[in-house]
């Protein structure tokens, strides 16, 4: 039983990491594609399940600026 016990939170461990990088690089390339990244609309992203970051991270390759990302947050939030 304790085995399952450390597997799940091992997997836990493993999700949350993955969670925290992905928000992590999506700021960052937020922040060289549109320039300072407003608190709220930080917020709204850090928020975002892993699978939404990760569209995010593709979609904010197309951004030409700030109006994008709301725009985005909009629709997909």
């Amino acid at each position: 039983m304790a085995s399952g016990a450390n597997q799940q939170g091992l997997q836990q461990g493993i999700q949350q990491g993955l969670q925290q990088e992905g928000k992590s690089l999506v700021l960052r390339l937020l922040h060289r594609r549109v320039g300072t990244v407003p608190t709220d609309l930080v917020a709204q992203v850090e928020v975002l399940p892993l699978s939404q970051l990760e569209a995010l991270g593709e979609a904010l390759l197309d951004f030409k600026g700030l109006e994008d990302l709301v725009q985005w947050l909009a629709t997909n939030s």
